[in-house]
């Protein structure tokens, strides 16, 4: 698990900084935008037959940085991070809904962001497609013998909402966010001598909805 999250922030240190100098090359009177975040995700069900996960809702926090290509368009690189509960309810090793374990999410996208300004009302939609990372821990052993395995998913975002500026660098970001990881979700469920075991396998494409506040500073 030490390793997993070490190659997590090894890959988004990288990437922030290839995304940094690649900016601060183009062109110093380009426009960069920075934007730390504090929101809520909605969790989502996953269902299998008569059974369901739960992923609860959580808290989230990120950091998104832009640099404007084009007119009101900036490509953007983004971290978000959200820490929850996984529950189940399975008719073999739960009938009621139980916490099945912890999980981490972390998210590193790579998208951009169309404005459509306003004077200092700027509305904006976007979209961005990356990595999730996903790491169960504390797993509950009255229902399970086993670890369940982090998994690395493609994923892709969709964001909308507007930034309100107090100045011409400072303003209130206010925006909604759905975030899919491809193909993860689903359960198995084993037996045998050894106990009940449980563990996170290939699925249907989850959605994760949430909305967030923030700063932005923008700085040429």
């Amino acid at each position: 698990m030490k390793s997993y999250l070490n190659i997590t922030k090894i890959h988004f240190l990288g990437a922030f900084i290839l995304l940094i100098l690649i900016g601060t090359h183009q062109s110093s009177a380009q426009t960069v935008e920075i934007t730390p975040s504090f929101g809520y995700q909605f969790g989502s069900k996953l269902n299998y037959g008569p059974n369901y996960l739960k992923i609860k809702d959580s808290e989230q926090w990120g950091v998104t940085i832009g640099f404007e290509t084009f007119s009101n368009t900036m490509v953007e690189l983004s971290y978000f991070h959200h820490g929850t509960t996984i529950n189940v309810r399975d008719i073999i090793i739960s009938p009621s809904e139980t916490r099945l374990a912890d999980l981490s999410g972390d998210w590193i996208m790579v998208g951009g962001t169309r404005y459509f300004p306003n004077g200092k009302i700027r509305p904006f939609l976007g979209g961005a497609l990356g990595l999730a990372f996903f790491s169960p821990s504390n797993e509950n052993r009255d229902i399970i013998n086993r670890s369940i395995s982090s998994e690395t998913k493609f994923a892709f975002s969709f964001k909308g909402g507007v930034n309100i500026m107090f100045s011409d660098r400072v303003g209130l970001n206010l925006q909604g966010n759905l975030m899919l990881p491809i193909n993860w979700g689903g359960v198995y469920i084993s037996g045998g001598t050894g106990g009940v075991g449980t563990g996170v396998t290939l699925g249907s494409t989850t959605v994760i909805g949430g909305f967030s506040t923030g700063l932005v500073f923008r700085l040429n």
